[in-house]
């Protein structure tokens, strides 16, 4: 087949056939196919910032940044104070754990429930000293009575849900209820 000026192409019983200037079938299928591609999984690979992405990412902990030494304060305001198994001071404010309930040290209904919130304040007053921790905010910011309702965690997992594995502590379900 021989080459003449304006695309045309003679062939070989002196025809001739015109040369198709665009894409052949395969090229646009192959075209198609990679639009696809790059349109599906484009974003996700941007995102990454890698082709084909090369490692899982990591889960970040957060980092605990808060920490004092609690000592106990049984009425009135505090510093740096475990109040009794769910409220304690801190820098001045405080502080209601809004993941849990405690017993009453304070006006208990009976003497089991006095003796077993006695253990929670003890408890929580040793877990609030032995490191850093965070708090993390729930539903609401404060209850009735103005305490600052956070849930406190050390390495991402909560200490109020150390309390309850320990059987000094309920899982808040919104009501407080009988301990006796």
């Amino acid at each position: 087949m021989a080459a003449y000026p304006g695309g045309m192409a003679r062939q070989r019983y002196g025809r001739t056939q015109r040369r198709s200037a665009g894409f052949s079938g395969p090229a646009i299928i192959y075209a198609l196919c990679l639009g696809l591609l790059v349109g599906w999984y484009g974003p996700v690979w941007m995102e990454r910032g890698a082709w084909p992405p090369l490692e899982v990412p990591r889960q970040s902990v957060p980092t605990d940044s808060l920490s004092a030494q609690f000592g106990f304060c049984h009425s009135g305001g505090g510093v740096n104070c475990v109040v009794d198994g769910d409220t304690f001071w801190f820098s001045g404010e405080k502080y209601r754990i809004a993941d849990i309930d405690t017993p009453e040290t304070h006006g208990p209904r009976c003497a089991a429930e006095g003796a077993l919130g006695a253990r929670a304040t003890e408890r929580l007053q040793a877990l609030m000293n032995e490191g850093a921790f965070s708090l993390e905010s729930g539903d609401r910011d404060t209850d009735r009575y103005g305490r600052a309702l956070r849930v406190v965690t050390r390495g991402g997992e909560s200490i109020g849900g150390m309390l309850v594995a320990e059987g000094l502590a309920r899982e808040w379900d919104g009501a407080r209820r009988d301990w006796c």
